[in-house]
């Protein structure tokens, strides 16, 4: 009989045990996803949050008071839920016009010591606002910075940086030798152009080379032998360091597409 009870409670201290652990997750991970306000993040009195995909923010109100959550600007609202529509006011506005139009939704508590979530939906993102009302030191606002926007507008700009700059400095214009010939195969890569300043050659592609696999280039030597030769990729040019008589791109397996590229005497 005794044992009976005692494997009976350890069925049920097992059972309890397993429900209450799903609980104990959920409550740590949001405890864990919750961003509280910060004195270093007050713009003026506006806390302003690093924005991060599936983080609980933190909103303190009061009532007979509006909060404002201030989305990014041309930041297009989808939809606005809240938990409790009873006893909380939630409403939106806009504030500027074009590139500038902000998206502002408005919350307010009907009493002290409520609770509940809001979600945003936009056109870009889901915020997650954890609301909670006090009697005293409501925040007037909050908004957001966007790290991986901030990161990505800054890859761009790198790239235009790059693509902007020469592709070789101090050529001397008056030296350039055009006088080349392309032949063979017409792929989507085919070049557009090879010149040279007496020390190095370029090869100009069409923009589409930055889409598909670049072609490798050899050079030819005197009995025809292709031999790999070095040479480094700036935008849509190989620049060689050196001249050459004939080169070939080639690119494909059983279907090789070859295209050779001859250096002519000038005036030829």
């Amino acid at each position: 009989m005794i044992r009976t009870l005692i494997f009976t409670s350890a069925l049920i201290l097992l059972a309890t045990g397993a429900s209450a652990q799903p609980a104990d997750n959920v409550a740590a991970a949001n405890k864990a996803a919750l961003r509280e306000p910060a004195a270093n993040g007050f713009v003026h009195a506006v806390q302003v949050y690093p924005f991060a995909d599936g983080v609980l923010y933190r909103l303190y109100t009061m009532p007979g008071r509006i909060s404002d959550i201030a989305l990014q600007p041309g930041e297009t609202l989808t939809s606005v839920a809240a938990g409790d529509t009873v006893r909380w006011t939630v409403g939106d506005t806009t504030s500027g016009s074009g590139d500038a139009k902000r998206t502002h939704i408005l919350v307010k508590p009907f009493s002290v010591g409520l609770s509940t979530n809001l979600i945003i939906s936009t056109d870009r993102r889901v915020y997650r606002i954890q609301l909670a009302s006090r009697a005293t030191s409501a925040m007037p606002a909050i908004s957001w910075t966007y790290p991986a926007d901030e990161l990505l507008a800054w890859q761009r700009q790198r790239e235009a940086s790059e693509a902007a700059k020469p592709v070789s400095a101090s050529v001397a214009i008056e030296q350039l030798n055009f006088n080349y010939r392309i032949s063979g195969d017409r792929p989507p890569w085919l070049p557009l152009r090879a010149f040279d300043d007496g020390r190095k050659t370029w090869i100009e592609f069409p923009p589409s080379i930055s889409v598909g696999e670049a072609p490798p280039l050899f050079v030819l030597g005197d009995k025809g032998e292709a031999q790999l030769v070095n040479y480094r990729v700036s935008g849509r040019y190989y620049v060689v360091d050196r001249l050459f008589g004939s080169a070939e791109l080639r690119l494909g397996g059983k279907k090789q597409k070859i295209v050779r590229i001859t250096r002519r005497e000038r005036g030829i």
